[in-house]
């Protein structure tokens, strides 16, 4: 299997939110089942869209402005 190594930040972000967003459906039912705490399901989410500020952080400080300033 051929697979690409790299991935640019904005595909990494994509990818981070489509993951949030499934944990965000997922987490409740596993809570209400007792597979997982609440305050665990909180803290899991919470460390991901972390992660995605920091994408987003990145890519805007990667962006060239159109005008060629901030």
């Amino acid at each position: 299997m051929n697979v690409r190594r790299y991935f640019s930040t904005r595909e990494k972000l994509k990818a981070l939110e489509r993951e949030i967003a499934y944990r965000r459906r997922v987490y409740p039912r596993l809570v209400a089942n007792g597979r997982m705490s609440q305050r665990e399901a909180d803290e899991q989410v919470a460390i991901f869209e972390t992660i995605a500020k920091d994408y987003r952080d990145q890519i805007e400080t990667e962006a060239p402005s159109l005008f060629g300033r901030r």
